[in-house]
Order: structure tokens, then sequence, then C-alpha cells
């Protein structure tokens, strides 16, 4: 009889160990997942935070080019156009798990990117805008800020990659099910981006 409770003791020390074992790893994963997931977040915000800095640099990009040349009013009505367009595309980090949703944001931006290639090549036409250094120096913010977004939309990419790969592994996935974790969408290359933009006038 004495055995048997010895027996009966150490199963239920046993069971009771594995229990506290899974609390603790089902924590430390729950934990894991919502840090991964603020990163997500946090990566989105650099992103939407460079895509603000060219909305706010445009505008005063189209004043400079009206005030030094007598500059065609299609251009920059483009440009003005593009720039409404981009900045009425809002997405929230719920909308992050929308592949489409994605997809439209980075439309509406390449073509406020495409506006403003046009209005850069127009620029070519007038040297006496080329020399004025209130214009290159928006052209070098502008393109600084160009290279901002390229760079944060690498880093949310690796993001999304850590988080998506995370809450796909086994038996983290267990996890990730219960909590409601769902994987986000990637930044992707629009269809003919591969192929250099012709701008013609």
């Amino acid at each position: 009889m004495r055995k048997a409770l010895v027996v009966l003791a150490v199963i239920a020390g046993l069971f009771v160990l594995v229990g506290i074992s899974l609390v603790v790893w089902g924590t430390r994963t729950y934990n894991h997942f919502v840090a991964l997931e603020q990163r997500v977040d946090q990566a989105w915000s650099d992103v939407e935070n460079v895509y603000q800095r060219r909305l706010d640099l445009i505008p005063n990009l189209v004043e400079t080019v009206k005030g030094v040349a007598g500059f065609e009013k299609e251009t920059y009505t483009a440009v003005a156009e593009a720039r409404a367009q981009a900045g009425a595309v809002r997405i929230t980090p719920e909308m992050l798990r929308d592949p489409q949703a994605l997809a439209r944001f980075d439309q509406a931006q390449g073509a406020l990117s495409s506006a403003l290639s046009r209005l850069l090549v127009t620029v070519e036409r007038y040297p006496d805008l080329k020399a004025n250094q209130n214009f290159l120096d928006l052209q070098a913010q502008l393109e600084g800020t160009e290279n901002r977004i390229a760079v944060a939309r690498k880093r949310f990419n690796e993001a999304v990659r850590e988080y998506n790969t995370a809450i796909r592994r086994v038996p983290a996935r267990l996890i990730a099910g219960l909590a409601g974790f769902e994987s986000r969408a990637f930044f992707a290359a629009s269809p003919g981006a591969e192929t250099a933009p012709k701008v013609e006038f």
C-alpha cells in the first residue's frame, strides 16, 4: 500500500511539473508573439512616418518649381492629385493582415512616385530651376526620403517574416492559434516594378 502511494505521489508530482512547464512555455511563447507583433506594428509606423515625410515635402517642392519656372500646370496638378490620393489611403495595424489593403496603399504611393518622376524629368528643361538652391535642397531631401522608404519597407518585411515564421512553427503554432495571432502581409513589388518607367512629354 505504501509503495502504491509513493508511486501515485511521484506520478502526481510529474503531472504537476509537466503542467507547470507547459504553463511557463505557453506564457513565454505568448509573450514572444506579443513582442514580435509589436515589432511589426512599430516597423509599419516607421514606414508610415517616411511616407508622411515625403507627403510633407511635396508641397514645398511644387511651390518652388512653380515659383521659379512658368511650369506646366498639368504636371504639378498631377503631383498634387497623386499626393492627395496617397494621403487618403490609411492602413491600420489590423489591416496589415490583408494583402489587398497593403496593395491599395502601395498602388497609391506608386502613383505618387510616378507623378514625382514626371515632375523631376520635366525640371530638366529648366536650367534656372536646376540651379536654384531651394529646389536642389528639396530634391536632395526627397531623394533621401525615397531611400528611407526603401529601408523602412525592408525592415517592415523582415519584422513580418520573423513574426509569421514564429506563429507558424510547431508547437508554438498551437498558442498562436488559441491566442488569435494571425499572419501579416508583406510589401511586395508592384506588377511591372522590374521595368523602369518611361516618362514621355
